[in-house]
């Protein structure tokens, strides 16, 4: 009784805390936030200024006085104090006026984080008002919000490109048999393109206009048609604004790098997996989830490398949180799949 009580009176939450991007999903609501992850907070006091696409603007643009900053790096806390600011003002917001008490919130992390980095992230949405913190794997979520069978003895290969990481596990009876976790996801690939630019064109670009042109025109596979887009930015020899157009084949080739790192990681992968499960992965294939899913020609570039079936979830981006609200709508039926907490 007392925790039907709980659970009437609070609302739990799921948060997909990304390097790029972080949403929220209420229980039995749906997704109510999904921003990306930049704070702008004032420099002397610490104070929230901006949030998400506000914060995002400022990037570039801001005064001394102001601090844009990405509080996550390859999908772990890289600033402890601006993570909580950030975990408190969204379970706020998540929560309305609805405070009778604190909410459980489950928090999905990359497969590779370390104790150390665990407790971090715990101790981050305590101190940011949660009632009760749990976690779990991003590739399990990914994998529940795609719809596999995960509790099925029959392996599941999800591989998760996130902004600062890209998650690759093989899934049976809800748990992780095998995994890898790399480094490398969204925000490498704009970085190659800013190197790309500066180094062949001579042209200093910004992230966001790398990013901005990575969506535009960015491929994996020789598209059919290629296309082109303008891209401003300073020369770096006059250091005078500048124009200039850049084609598809350009940035294939920037990005040619990054897209080998996460196919050699697949193929690696592989190598550590029981031949029963891969002989269950042949069959069903590889499935993309994630932002960096997206990619065009990802999916064909990755099934000539390895020439087994790949599918691209419709809502790629949106995996991973919507598997974390199912396991939190049924947070019993699901608790196999939670990390397991190890206390100090």
């Amino acid at each position: 009784m007392f925790k039907k009580l709980m659970s009437i009176f609070s609302n739990d939450i799921a948060i997909d805390l990304g390097t790029a991007n972080t949403l929220v999903y209420k229980k039995n609501v749906g997704i109510v936030i999904d921003e990306p992850s930049v704070v702008a907070v004032s420099t002397d006091n610490k104070r929230i200024i901006a949030m998400g696409d506000d914060a995002k603007a400022m990037l570039g643009k801001n005064p001394e006085e102001v601090r844009v900053i990405k509080p996550l790096k390859d999908g772990v806390i890289a600033d402890f104090q601006v993570t909580e600011l950030m975990l408190r003002d969204l379970i706020f917001r998540a929560q309305r006026k609805k405070f009778l008490l604190k909410p459980r919130v489950l928090v999905c992390v990359p497969s590779g984080i370390t104790e150390v980095e665990k407790r971090a992230v715990r101790d981050s949405a305590l101190h940011a008002g949660a009632r009760e913190v749990h976690l779990v794997s991003e590739p399990v979520a990914a994998a529940i919000g795609a719809d596999l069978p995960i509790d099925k003895p029959q392996g599941n290969l999800v591989m998760d490109i996130g902004g600062g990481t890209t998650e690759i596990a093989v899934i049976s009876l809800s748990h992780i048999v095998v995994h890898s976790s790399i480094r490398v996801g969204g925000d490498k690939m704009d970085s190659a393109i800013v190197n790309y630019l500066r180094k062949k064109q001579n042209i200093y670009v910004g992230i966001q206009t790398a990013e901005r042109v990575k969506m535009e025109i960015g491929s994996a596979y020789v598209l059919e048609n290629e296309v082109s887009t303008q891209v401003r930015g300073r020369h770096i020899v006059t250091g005078y604004p500048v124009t200039i157009e850049v084609n598809s084949a350009d940035i294939r080739d920037a990005l040619n790098e990054t897209v080998t790192l996460m196919i050699d990681a697949v193929k690696r992968l592989f190598e550590k997996t029981a031949p029963e499960l891969a002989a269950d992965i042949a069959q069903r294939g590889i499935i993309l989830t994630g932002g960096g899913a997206k990619l065009r020609g990802l999916d064909q570039k990755l099934r000539e490398a390895v020439d087994l079936p790949v599918h691209v979830m419709p809502e790629s981006l949106t995996c991973v949180v919507k598997g974390s609200g199912r396991i939190l709508d049924n947070l019993e039926e699901y608790r196999e799949v939670l990390i397991k907490k190890i206390d100090n």
